[in-house]
């Protein structure tokens, strides 16, 4: 396949998860990708594997909760390969905490990280995809659609991202830039295996959230974030497609 041949995708988050294996499967499909994230090891080994299978790629160490950082990002990436056509916000954070005891610094962070940091990337990746004809996709979470027991600051964080791509789509309709928005619920990712659970949880109300199916692969993800990146998705903008094996079907 070869859906990005000549393309050039910003990934945020790349050093892992979702991130990781969107970036290596835009490139296998050959986009030419800029890898973003703060974890330089996690970035430098993803490049490794890019390169490995013969795509091609950069990276930058981004704080995506810096706007000027990720503004120089993006600049980064132009300055790199001459154009951007898509844009992955896929950097995402999560801390489970009783809502009364949630600190203001986790709080800010999951709203910094989780909000912030696309809506800047957005900002600054724009003007670029206006050029292009090209697109957004942002990765948000089943717990942007419902509320869940314990992640207050991640339910407002995620909420707010699929309302912010929404309003961006709508501002921007009358163009042929796409924007739109990925939910999974829980994947087999490195965020997910370093969830630090509270002292007295219910495990009750979490079973909720759990499902029927297997916790999808981050390889899953990938392969609906790059749909709605390709030309194939032209149809589709300001869609919330959830990816949760049917968590909040019913």
């Amino acid at each position: 396949m070869s859906r990005f041949e000549n393309k050039v995708a910003l990934v945020t988050g790349a050093a892992s998860g979702m991130g990781r294996a969107s970036s290596l499967r835009l490139s296998s499909e050959g986009a030419k990708i800029h890898a973003v994230d703060v974890n330089a090891a996690g970035l430098e080994e993803t490049a490794k594997s890019i390169r490995a299978a013969g795509g091609e790629v950069e990276t930058t160490v981004c704080d995506v909760t810096n706007r000027q950082s990720c503004f120089d990002a993006v600049e980064a990436c132009v300055a790199a390969f001459g154009r951007l056509d898509v844009l992955l916000n896929v950097a995402g954070i999560v801390r489970f905490s009783h809502a009364i005891s949630t600190s203001e610094e986790d709080w800010n962070l999951q709203l910094a990280v989780n909000l912030s940091g696309p809506f800047f990337f957005s900002q600054a990746a724009l003007p670029h995809l206006l050029e292009s004809e090209g697109n957004i996709v942002n990765v948000a979470s089943n717990a942007g659609l419902m509320g869940q027991a314990y992640t207050v600051g991640y339910c407002a964080s995620k909420a707010g991202l699929i309302n912010m791509s929404k309003a961006l789509a709508m501002e921007f309709v009358k163009t042929k830039v796409r924007i739109n928005c990925v939910a999974p619920s829980g994947t087999a990712t490195n965020m997910i295996a370093a969830i630090d659970f509270p002292e007295g949880l219910d495990d009750k109300l979490m079973a909720r959230y759990r499902g029927f199916r297997p916790m999808s692969q981050a390889d899953d993800i990938a392969g609906v974030i790059a749909f709605l990146a390709s030309d194939e998705a032209r149809a589709v903008h300001g869609a919330v497609w959830e990816a949760d094996q049917g968590v909040t079907a019913g």
